[in-house]
């Protein structure tokens, strides 16, 4: 029933209730990882996970980060695994920075401690929102700040509630659930509405065994192959012939 199962198998538990549009969360072992789902009337299945947690929680920074007129630099940081759609979603139409790093927590979160305000999230959904301490001190500043106006003193108020929810350590499913939760709430959202901002792009996941892996060198943060020559040129070959197509090693 945890976060991995849901995640990978693609289907709720076997002890989940089948009622549509229900919102439900599975969380793993040690508690970082955090995914939601939910089925329609129909009971098709459909996975909210990291991409989707990050996207919803930018989104609403973002917002927050403009109402209160402060000058604060909002990212977001993913890994190769990230679905394409998402990239798209972020840079595109909420406009936000998106940088990608290697594959692992520690180079997530380093590169977000470069933002005012970093949100980094994998796909199975470890990750968190960090914030620098002077951005911290200008929130709640400007929270109590007489000067500004009532609604930029309201978002720096939200931003600052925000930041009291969050867990920056590191994953922390339970804190990553309530951020969630208190988005939706703000937001008036519920799942449907959640999973419909936009579309994954067809992605899948396979392991092929080599006599040595240690042949395969890559670099871009995963994205392109470097040796052994000619295998990247075949990758993009392939990838070539669907539209956003992209493979990696």
């Amino acid at each position: 029933c945890g976060a991995d199962f849901v995640k990978v198998q693609q289907k709720p538990p076997l002890n989940s209730p089948k009622k549509p549009f229900m919102r439900c969360v599975s969380i793993d072992g040690d508690a970082d990882r955090v995914v939601y789902y939910y089925i329609d009337e129909l009971e098709k299945f459909y996975l909210l996970d990291g991409d989707r947690i990050a996207t919803l929680l930018a989104g609403y920074l973002k917002e927050l980060v403009e109402a209160s007129g402060l000058n604060i630099q909002l990212g977001l940081v993913q890994t190769a695994y990230a679905n394409g759609a998402s990239t798209a979603y972020i840079a595109d139409l909420l406009k936000i920075p998106v940088v990608c790093t290697d594959t692992g927590v520690k180079h997530l979160h380093h590169r977000a401690q470069e933002f005012d305000i970093g949100v980094y999230f994998e796909a199975n959904g470890h990750g968190t929102v960090v914030f620098k301490p002077s951005t911290i001190k200008t929130i709640k500043e400007a929270a109590g700040n007489a000067n500004l106006t009532e609604a930029n003193r309201s978002a720096a108020a939200k931003l600052a509630s925000f930041i009291d929810v969050v867990n920056q350590t590191v994953g922390d499913a339970l804190s990553d659930m309530l951020l969630v939760e208190a988005v939706l709430y703000a937001k008036g959202w519920d799942v449907n509405t959640w999973q419909k901002s936009y579309t994954d792009l067809p992605n899948r996941q396979l392991k092929v065994k080599v006599e040595d892996r240690n042949v395969v060198k890559v670099t871009d943060a995963a994205r392109k192959c470097i040796a052994p020559v000619g295998l990247q040129q075949k990758i993009d070959e392939i990838a070539a012939q669907y539209a956003k197509g992209r493979s990696f090693v």
